[in-house]
């Protein structure tokens, strides 16, 4: 039997600098799959999908909203040749219905100990419309490591740089924050993997540099305090989500190799200057993520909060509209306001407005978006402030001896510009 794994491509954020990660859904998938199944993956973001081509189920991975309508056209293809579709992956669980339309299956929820179901179902030529294990949890131990060998890893770099590799410690998160639609996806409850089957996936990853992808690290002291040391013997340099401001996490993780944190940025307050200068102070770099166009902002309030993050010196930004995705509370609140403008899910990218802004147009607030971006990167491009980070892992790397051919050349892009801003 033969499985051909895609991943749709995505319209990218305007202004953003592009590149792209190697994907951690369909790897984590991969892993579900068993070994006597030939299994091939296509992520469309960097090489081509051959639509000739003859398998015996095309199994296509969604992660995002905005990557659901290219997945429907990709599966509508292959099912007017005959081949089956399986639909998976969080994009497919927010879109569940409209997506039966387009598939022979869909699965909801996590994979682990679930898939062979799919495939002897799919001998019998019985496959279920859907499969629905959304709030039926796996046992967490059964997540193993991700099936990285699938991934064409050569077309993950930027500018000769190897791109991080995706890896999660845990699954779920107790936070229910309101653009978020995780809590429907995952559930509230905090669920971490064996500290040792972490570690022992991480020693296998022949990359350095690597990204947490977990919701938040910060959901459990004892457990964040046990973690960072256990990443310590590894001299892996990583990124994450938020982790707790705490003196002893931090130093911690610092420790342990964090590189750089994803911190959403809300306010102007002292706390948040003071919880990015903690980060920074330990050599963290911090990436910001803003969203703008909530009920709360004005113009005047968003062009003070850029100016904040140029007073706080923050290494990235990261703008985004306020979006309203299916199965997040804000979506909920604008629609019974009716204050949602469409459901074109293409453009429901992150860079777009799609509802009606409480305090100005929904014009204002594109014009207010761009303005963000152009305004924080007006004396330093984000190429530029990117390639500042890269030279503080390589800084990193050279203290431990983890420096490797993987990193920028000494005298090449990311040192070529380290004068630049």
């Amino acid at each position: 039997m033969k499985i051909r794994l895609i991943y749709p491509a995505w319209p990218k954020l305007e202004r953003q600098t592009e590149f792209n990660l190697p994907p951690h859904g369909p790897v984590c998938f991969a892993a579900t799959v068993p070994e006597d199944v030939e299994l091939a993956f296509t992520d469309e973001h960097v090489e081509p999908i051959d639509f000739d081509e003859t398998v015996d189920l095309v199994a296509i991975s969604c992660m995002l909203t905005c990557q659901i309508p290219r997945g429907w056209e990709i599966a509508d293809h292959f099912r007017a040749r005959g081949i089956p579709v399986i639909f998976g992956g969080i994009g497919t669980m927010l879109h569940a219905e409209e997506t039966r339309a387009h598939a022979d299956a869909v699965f909801l929820g996590e994979a682990e100990g679930r898939f062979g179901q799919v495939l002897d179902d799919l001998r019998r030529g019985e496959l279920r419309p859907v499969y629905d294990y959304q709030w039926d949890f796996p046992d967490i131990k059964l997540v193993g490591p991700a099936r990285r060998e699938i991934l064409n890893r050569e077309r993950y770099n930027y500018r000769g740089v190897q791109m991080v590799d995706l890896v999660h410690a845990s699954r779920g998160c107790r936070f229910n924050c309101f653009p978020c639609c995780t809590p429907y996806l995952g559930g509230r409850n905090f669920r971490p993997r064996p500290i040792e089957d972490v570690v022992n996936e991480l020693a296998t990853i022949d990359n350095n540099r690597l990204f947490f992808v977990d919701n938040s690290m910060s959901q459990n002291d004892q457990w964040e305090k046990e973690l960072f040391r256990a990443l310590i013997p590894l001299k892996k340099k990583w990124v994450c989500h938020p982790i707790k401001d705490d003196d002893e996490i931090l130093d911690l993780a610092a420790a342990a190799g964090c590189w750089y944190v994803y911190q959403a940025i809300f306010d102007t307050s002292d706390h948040i200057r003071r919880r990015v200068k903690r980060l920074q102070e330990r050599g963290i770099g911090v990436e910001g993520t803003i969203i703008l166009g909530t009920d709360a902002q004005s113009e005047d309030d968003i062009k003070r909060l850029v100016d904040f993050l140029l007073e706080i010196n923050l290494d990235l930004a990261e703008f985004t509209i306020l979006t309203p995705f299916p199965q997040t509370p804000i979506r909920e609140s604008l629609a019974r306001e009716g204050r949602i403008l469409h459901n074109d899910w293409r453009r429901y990218t992150g860079g777009e407005v799609v509802f009606q802004p409480a305090k100005m147009s929904a014009s204002k607030l594109q014009d207010l978006y761009y303005y963000a971006w152009d305004r924080f990167y007006s004396d330093c491009s984000q190429n530029l402030k990117m390639a500042k980070l890269f030279l503080k892992v390589i800084e990193k790397e050279k203290a431990d001896g983890t420096y490797r051919h993987n990193a920028p050349r000494p005298g090449g892009w990311a040192e070529k510009r380290k004068a630049d801003c």
